[in-house]
């Protein structure tokens, strides 16, 4: 079984090897220039036959997380592929526990990525995930690019 993991506090603009497989290879950098302490993990590190794909995330934000907006834009071979963005923490009846975070506290969450609702054909991806604390998109706490290329089709 595929599987990748990386953690530590990672250097800015250094572009991190995550894993490879047989049909998937990925790697990351963050796009501001500060340096963070993060881990992820994401098994298996496959794109064949795989409808949930099981993700770990260990970080410590630089500020308190009560409003938290996540936008993901991918890219497929150039061209933008997915624009999406969701209000994950509004600071009223947030459902997520890790809305509640402060600067300088660990947030560790485990959670799925169901997979079996994309097929990704041979390519080259670009991920961009972006969090912010304000519904504006102003003040991002977090951006990470993902690079993914996958190897074959799923067949």
């Amino acid at each position: 079984m595929f599987g990748l993991f990386f953690s530590l506090l990672f250097a800015p603009g250094v572009s991190e090897f995550l894993c490879s497989s047989p049909d998937l290879e990925m790697s990351y950098n963050f796009c501001d220039s500060a340096a963070h302490a993060f881990t992820f993990s994401l098994t298996p590190c496959s794109t064949m036959n795989k409808p949930v794909w099981k993700a770990a995330l260990t970080w410590i934000p630089r500020s308190d997380i009560t409003f938290l907006k996540v936008v993901f834009n991918v890219w497929y071979e150039g061209a933008k592929a997915l624009h999406w963005k969701e209000v994950l923490c509004s600071g009223a009846d947030d459902k997520y526990a890790e809305c509640a975070t402060l600067k300088g506290e660990t947030l560790a969450t485990e959670f799925d990525i169901k997979g079996a609702r994309i097929t990704f054909p041979k390519g080259n991806y670009n991920i961009i995930f972006q969090a912010f604390s304000d519904n504006a998109e102003n003040n991002m706490v977090i951006c990470v690019n993902f690079t993914m290329i996958v190897k074959q089709d799923d067949s």
